[in-house]
């Protein structure tokens, strides 16, 4: 069968030169995708797709800083030129704020001293960098017969869990910066889920669990490819899969 009488699923993941967003396009590219690493940084981006490639799968870097929307369109005509679709997108790509510092230390989110230019960077990547992405890559999403999006989010981003006073979070410092980031990010993700619901694009988002990355200076005990385990059942749903929805390594994680 040639190239036309065949679908071959494509996939973008972005920040997927190192951490979950690595694994997640290792798991794909072993699931026979076409793996598109997403990086800033060029070589990083070279550096990761050569090592997948090396594995046995198909994956191609792409030069994409999804807080520059020129950028972002010129990879999103790049995908249409070179494969002319994508069935699946990850926005992965996500910054603390803090560094790269384990979350007991990252006390420069408090509320009442944070800085707000801070609160803006983390922001400008983590919401409206997704929002960016995702509408320069829905035409290419649309061309697929099974579209799927999964965002990256984290428990830390959960009302629910947060407003529990003896509960799981409660131990780490307030957040103005990270927390609410992944929050708005969660309720981005319903109204996405709520618009493209009709037309079959199921829209999710995605709680890794504490993973052992550089975002917490490796603190985590979950590995990376435990972190990607959520997010590929995400990428891989049946037409009867669910959208609109928060999702763990268990099961639904309460809003």
């Amino acid at each position: 069968m040639n190239e036309h009488t065949t679908h071959r699923q494509v996939a973008l993941i972005t920040g997927a030169n190192k951490g979950i967003g690595r694994a997640t396009a290792e798991r794909l590219a072993e699931l026979g995708m076409t793996v598109l690493i997403g990086a800033r940084d060029p070589r990083r981006g070279e550096e990761a797709a050569a090592a997948a490639r090396a594995a046995g799968g198909d994956a191609h870097a792409v030069t994409l800083d999804v807080t520059d929307q020129a950028g972002v369109r010129e990879a999103a005509r790049w995908i249409e030129e070179r494969f002319g679709h994508l069935d699946v997108l990850v926005n992965n790509a996500g910054i603390s704020g803090s560094g790269q510092v384990s979350p007991q230390d990252a006390r420069d989110q408090v509320p009442s001293s944070v800085d707000l230019d801070m609160v803006r960077a983390v922001f400008e990547t983590n919401v409206f960098g997704v929002i960016t992405v995702t509408n320069a890559m829905l035409p290419l999403l649309r061309r697929s017969p099974a579209p799927r999006v999964v965002n990256l989010s984290s428990a830390a981003g959960s009302l629910t869990v947060n407003s529990i006073p003896d509960g799981p979070l409660s131990g780490l410092p307030e957040s103005a910066a990270y927390s609410p980031s992944k929050t708005a990010l969660n309720a981005l993700t319903v109204q996405y889920a709520n618009e493209l619901r009709k037309d079959g694009i199921l829209v999710n988002a995605a709680d890794p669990g504490f993973v052992d990355t550089d975002i917490n200076d490796h603190t985590g005990y979950l590995t990376t490819a435990q972190g990607a385990a959520a997010v590929v059942r995400l990428a891989t749903l049946g037409a009867d899969g669910p959208t609109g929805g928060f999702f763990g390594t268990d099961g639904p994680v309460p809003w």
